[in-house]
């Protein structure tokens, strides 16, 4: 169990897929119902704010929102769809309660500051292509040197590119990443970040401005951060000689993220930081993130809840082998309720231990 990758910049210009019940119905509709951050507030209240079940054609999404923020003890809530588990999206419904974590986002900048005009070029002809590489299901891409090359000829060859480009403005992408009023710009700088060069001076430029866009305002600018991050990070674990080091910090606190995608780069990224038993990140996982470690582990969707449920087995002291046996066998439970409680003795231990 080494590296999670993420998503690769390719499935944000895809349309999320999805069939219908019908041949003939177009209409995309709710397969499961995913409610996380709820400590308090009753789930059936949320349940019927939300007002839709298996196999109803997809709620607005304002509506949703409208309606359960208006629940006592509500402060906030985030409803997104995404694909699919049995044939069907699922609704990822987040709350945020009072004295409860809250993820405090940077405030939206207010500067003009923009990257140049020629890496600009080359950036957009690469998202051009990379919408290509998808109808051509070419979109697989290599992480080991540290930055994103894709296995598409074209998009590698743009991508290429961008190395002396990013080299030559990588102040100015910082300051972009961290000032620019447009949130396209601050996405674009966040992914380019990734191709600087590896040396002490600019990989701290790098590794500071990409923590710091994880926390950006904007949900694809923190994703672009942390798909730049993670390849960052990909170089750095099989380059131990860059001496890049990873703050887990960030990532905890975006367990505790009212958006489900936050919830999902934080999972894979932590199973990444965890995976030489690192007993500080662990502890601080447990300290700040627990309850929400074992709730994603309990999503539906088996690929989403699969990264949180290796760290809550890596929280119940289980070596990565044990991890493994639990998860083929579905013995998902007895595994979170370890993390949960990790010095009480039972038993009948976890399969495979």
């Amino acid at each position: 169990m080494k590296y999670f990758c993420v998503l690769p910049l390719a499935a944000l210009l895809a349309p999320a897929p999805y069939v219908s019940a019908a041949p003939n119905d177009i209409t995309p509709r709710v397969g499961v119902i995913e409610i996380y951050g709820a400590r308090k507030v009753p789930l059936a209240k949320i349940r019927a704010a939300v007002a839709a079940n298996a196999g109803d054609p997809l709620p607005s999404r304002a509506m949703v929102e409208d309606r359960i923020n208006k629940l006592p003890g509500v402060l906030a809530s985030d409803v997104e769809a995404a694909c699919c588990v049995d044939r069907r999206m699922v609704l990822y419904v987040g709350i945020e309660e009072k004295d409860e974590p809250h993820v405090e986002y940077h405030p939206e900048p207010i500067g003009d500051i923009t990257l140049s005009g020629d890496l600009v070029s080359v950036y957009r002809e690469f998202l051009d292509n990379v919408a290509g590489s998808i109808r051509g299901r070419n979109a697989d891409e290599d992480l080991t040197n540290g930055y994103s090359l894709m296995a598409d000829p074209e998009c590698r060859r743009l991508q290429q590119l961008f190395l002396p480009l990013v080299a030559r403005d990588l102040t100015v992408i910082d300051r972009v990443l961290r000032e620019c009023a447009d949130p396209d710009q601050r996405a674009a700088a966040a992914y380019l970040l990734q191709y600087g060069p590896r040396n002490p001076r600019s990989s701290a430029v790098i590794v500071n401005a990409l923590q710091y866009g994880l926390l950006d305002s904007d949900t694809r600018v923190r994703e672009d951060a942390n798909r730049a991050l993670h390849a960052v990070m990909i170089g750095a674990k099989l380059h131990p000689d860059q001496q890049i080091r990873i703050e887990p910090t960030w990532y905890i606190e975006l367990m505790n993220s009212l958006v489900w995608s936050d919830r999902r780069n934080a999972s894979h990224a932590l199973v990444n930081l965890t995976d030489q038993n690192n007993p500080d990140t662990l502890r601080l996982v447990r300290e700040r993130a627990l309850p929400s470690v074992i709730e994603v582990a309990r999503w539906h969707d088996l690929q989403q809840a699969l990264p949180a449920f290796i760290l809550a087995g890596r929280l119940a002291g289980m070596t990565d082998r044990q991890i493994d046996a639990a998860w083929v066998s579905g013995n998902r439970e007895a595994v979170l309720k370890k993390a949960l409680h990790p010095a009480k003795k039972r038993a009948k231990d976890v399969e495979g231990e």
